[in-house]
């Protein structure tokens, strides 16, 4: 049921927004994503941002010091707009189905962008350093994403998950921004397929952090015995 009912919110691209006529800041994350859609990270500057946006490079600097900073800022105000729009209906649902609703919540934002996206999923095959920055971006939204889901996203279990929730969803995103199914089948088809990898993977995680444990308690039962004879020994020589 409630995967029926996240299909049917799936939509076809929608033309990506016009530079709002709003604060500077809201005008130049519209400046740069609609640059983006147009040519790669790397040819963007920041005066080409500021004419975009119709601001000063005094107030551009005044909001942002970096093209990677203000889409750090653009990935921070998705998660902000997923977060708020968590659907209180799945929470008796499956840990992998709300998640699957929040990832496809995630999707329908990103869809104004999707040209976007595709720019920065090619600069990122040959741009290692834009790869790490991406990633570091993308582990943290997982972060939220997980706990909006209700999954433990914290400590180092924690971590780990978010780093393979952004490496799955990065997958899905090349799926994705192919697509252009209006009831995108092929997305939700490998959005779909991919959690269910994290499933099996998260699984074999489980098992191995169980593994140290069962070693140390089997290496504790084996010294017992040595520890045991030590003691007694050192009784009879005492008593000897």
């Amino acid at each position: 049921m409630a995967r029926k009912a996240t299909r049917s919110r799936a939509r076809s691209s929608a033309k990506a927004p016009s530079i709002p006529s709003g604060p500077p800041r809201e005008r130049i994350l519209a400046a740069f994503m609609a640059l983006l859609a147009e040519q790669s990270i790397e040819k963007i500057g920041l005066a080409d941002i500021a004419t975009r946006a119709g601001v000063s490079l005094a107030e551009l600097r005044g909001e942002f010091g970096s093209p990677v900073a203000i889409l750090a800022a653009h990935v921070k105000e998705i998660d902000r707009k997923v977060l708020a729009d968590i659907d209180r209906d799945m929470a008796e649902e499956s840990p992998r189905e709300r998640l699957f609703d929040v990832l496809m919540r995630r999707l329908e934002l990103l869809d104004p962008h999707k040209e976007a996206v595709r720019s920065l999923l090619r600069s990122a095959r040959c741009n290692p350093g834009l790869a790490l920055a991406l990633n570091a971006m993308a582990v943290r939204s997982q972060q939220w994403m997980l706990t909006a889901a209700g999954i433990g996203a914290s400590g180092p279990k924690g971590m780990v998950r978010s780093q393979g929730l952004a490496l799955l969803f990065a997958n899905v995103l090349r799926t994705w921004v192919d697509d252009d199914d209006p009831g995108q089948a092929r997305t939700l088809a490998a959005l779909d397929r991919e959690l269910a990898r994290g499933q099996r993977m998260a699984g074999i995680l489980d098992e191995l952090c169980r593994i140290p444990e069962g070693l140390c308690r089997m290496t504790r039962r084996s010294r017992r015995p040595r520890r045991d004879r030590d003691e007694a020994a050192g009784a009879a020589g005492a008593l000897g």
